[in-house]
């Protein structure tokens, strides 16, 4: 009976680590075609990273992209407020229905053509600053087929897991493929390479991952290379006012 208890425990506590170890792909992730190492290596990812409840609980994020622009982000309502002193503009919008409001030049913006302007862009904005952030965090997101390539060595010399990510009918650039580096004792990503289209044998560019620090209860890293940094990050369940009611 002790014999028999034990077993179970041990299964138990394997059923538990495996539970926090795999999270929910989201909708329309591309299972079928998805390589069960590279998912299994996805898995590992996010909780390095802090774990997929973290993540999912986590509410606002902030940060300065490559400084041309801050964004600030309400994931649970789907809100990002942007601001470009550079180009004088200030938007939020809704990047679930496209809704928002402009403001150019310091005056509220009202006319249908530039509103549909502005907040299509600032999604679009939002897609890509937000990708070059916590993409570690979207490596089983919808539209996405995941691969493992295999093992490497990124430009640091690091030993690494190489996945591939493609996509189908999301975003606004599907055409693209990535590489990311997966290091193979932090389990972090620390090198991405990325293609302009899946079918490109050589990469458009090469950056790092580094530095990364805990923001709340998740890992981010702001650090690109150089001149490519992204700062001011800030992680938290609070914000102080409405800064996604207006100007």
């Amino acid at each position: 009976m002790k014999q028999l208890i034990g077993i179970l425990t041990i299964l138990f506590l394997f059923s538990c680590a495996s539970t926090k170890l795999n999270y929910p792909a989201a909708k329309d992730f591309n299972n079928t075609d998805s390589d069960h190492r590279a998912i299994e290596i996805a898995n590992e990812t996010m909780q390095a990273m802090g774990g997929y409840q973290n993540w999912k609980n986590t509410r606002f994020i902030s940060w300065n992209f490559f400084g041309s622009r801050t964004l600030q982000w309400d994931k649970k309502r789907g809100l990002v407020r942007i601001e470009s002193k550079k180009d004088k503009y200030k938007v939020i919008v809704n990047i679930n229905d496209g809704t928002g409001k402009v403001m150019l030049d310091d005056k509220i913006q009202t006319h249908p053509d530039t509103l549909t302007k502005y907040l299509d862009k600032a999604k679009s904005i939002w897609i890509n600053d937000s990708y070059w952030l916590v993409m570690p965090f979207k490596l089983k997101d919808s539209g996405v087929t995941l691969k493992y390539v295999g093992s490497g060595k990124t430009t640091e010399g690091a030993d690494a897991h190489i996945l591939s990510l493609t996509f189908k009918t999301v975003g606004v650039t599907p055409e693209n493929k990535y590489h990311v580096y997966i290091d193979k004792n932090l389990k972090l990503v620390t090198q991405w390479d990325f293609y302009t289209k899946a079918t490109d044998e050589k990469a458009r560019f090469t950056t790092p991952w580094i530095g990364y620090k805990k923001y709340g209860n998740i890992l981010l890293s702001g650090n690109r290379g150089e001149g490519y940094d992204l700062t001011d990050i800030q992680v938290s369940q609070v914000i102080p006012h409405d800064i996604f009611g207006g100007f």
